[in-house]
C-alpha cells in the first residue's frame, strides 16, 4: 500500500510539473510573436523613412545642376585644350616660315663645301683635339677660352650699342673689368661665377638684323661652316673689333702666321671642350645639309629677336 501511494505521489507531482512547464511554453510561445510584432511595427517607419529618405537624394541629385566648380574645371580644360591647338599651329607655322625664308640659289656649292668641311673636321681637326684633350687638362682649356672670350670685349660692347641695349653694353663693361683683374687677364670668370652677369652676345650681323636687313642667300664658308650674305660681309667689321683679328691692308705681302696660330688655337681648343658633339648632330640628321642650314638660319634669326 506504502509503494502504491508513493507512486501516486510521484505521479501526481509529475502531472504538475508537467502542467506547469506546458503553461510556461504556450506563455513564451503567446509572447515572442506579440515582441516580434512590436519590434516590426516600430522599424517599419524607420526603414520607410530611410528609403523615402535616399529617394529624395537622388531626385535632388538628378534635379541639381552642375556646380561652378564643375562647371569651371570644364572650361578650364577647354581653355587648354585651345592653347595647345593654338601653340602647336604658331610652331608649326613658325617652322614653315623658317624653311620658306631660307634662300639658297647655291645650294649645289654648298653641298659640296659641307663634305669638304666634314671630311676636314674628321681627318684632320677632331684627331688634333683629340690629342690636345688628352694632353691639356679641362681647366687650362677653359681658361683658354675664357681668355679670348674676354678679348671680345669691344665686339661686344660695340654692337650692344649700336642696337641701344644700353644696359648690356654697361654690364659687358663690368664684366670685362671684373675678369680682367680679378680673373687674370680673363682667365676665370668670377663675373658670371660670382654676381652672375651674363654675357650678351652681340655681332655686326646682329646689329644689320636688327636693323632690317634680310640674311640674304645661304652660303656654306670653308672652314668657318654655315653663313649667309650678310653675316659674311659682317665678319669684315667684327675682324676689326676682334684685337686678334686680321687688320692688315689688301694687298699687303706681311704674312699672317700669327693671326691664323691665334685662330687655329681657339678652333681646336673649342673643340676640345665639345667632344662629340658634331657626330651626334650628324648622327640624327637624315639630310645633314640642310638640317645644318636650317639649323643655322633659325639659330640666327633668334639671336636677332633677343
Amino acid at each position: 500500500m506504502a509503494i502504491v501511494l508513493f507512486s501516486a505521489l510521484l505521479g501526481g507531482c509529475s502531472q504538475q510539473s508537467i502542467e506547469k512547464e506546458s503553461l510556461a511554453t504556450e506563455q513564451s510561445v503567446t509572447e515572442e510573436p506579440e515582441r516580434s510584432v512590436l519590434v516590426t511595427a516600430e522599424e517599419e517607419p524607420e526603414s520607410g523613412q530611410k528609403e523615402t529618405l535616399q529617394g529624395n537624394s537622388e531626385s535632388d541629385a538628378e534635379d541639381e545642376p552642375l556646380t561652378d566648380v564643375e562647371e569651371k574645371s570644364e572650361e578650364d580644360e577647354e581653355d587648354e585644350e585651345d592653347e595647345e591647338d593654338e601653340e602647336f599651329d604658331e610652331f608649326e607655322s613658325e617652322f614653315e616660315e623658317a624653311k620658306q625664308e631660307v634662300s639658297d640659289p647655291l645650294e649645289g656649292y654648298n653641298r659640296a663645301m659641307t663634305t669638304f668641311n666634314d671630311k676636314l673636321y674628321f681627318w684632320v681637326l677632331n684627331p688634333i683635339a683629340g690629342g690636345y684633350r688628352f694632353i691639356i687638362p679641362e681647366a687650362p682649356r677653359r681658361g683658354v677660352r675664357n681668355f679670348f672670350h674676354n678679348l671680345l670685349y669691344p665686339l661686344r660692347f660695340v654692337n650692344n650699342l649700336l642696337q641701344f641695349k644700353i644696359a648690356n653694353a654697361g654690364e659687358e663693361t663690368l664684366r670685362f673689368v671684373t675678369n680682367s683683374t680679378i680673373g687674370i687677364l680673363g682667365l676665370w670668370d668670377p663675373a658670371k661665377e660670382w654676381f652672375d652677369m651674363r654675357p650678351h652676345e652681340e655681332d655686326f650681323g646682329q646689329t644689320l638684323g636688327f636693323y632690317g636687313l634680310g640674311s640674304g642667300p645661304h652660303i656654306v664658308l670653308p672652314f668657318f661652316g654655315p653663313s649667309n650674305l650678310r653675316d659674311t660681309f659682317s665678319m669684315v667689321p667684327d675682324n676689326y673689333l676682334d684685337p686678334t683679328g686680321q687688320r692688315k691692308p689688301l694687298g699687303q705681302t706681311e704674312s699672317y702666321e700669327a693671326e691664323y696660330g691665334l685662330l687655329a688655337i681657339k678652333t681646336i681648343n673649342k673643340v676640345s671642350l665639345r667632344p662629340g658633339e658634331y657626330e651626334s648632330l650628324k648622327k640624327d640628321a637624315v639630310d645633314f645639309y640642310p638640317f645644318l642650314r636650317d639649323s643655322y638660319e633659325q639659330m640666327r634669326n633668334k639671336q636677332i629677336k633677343e
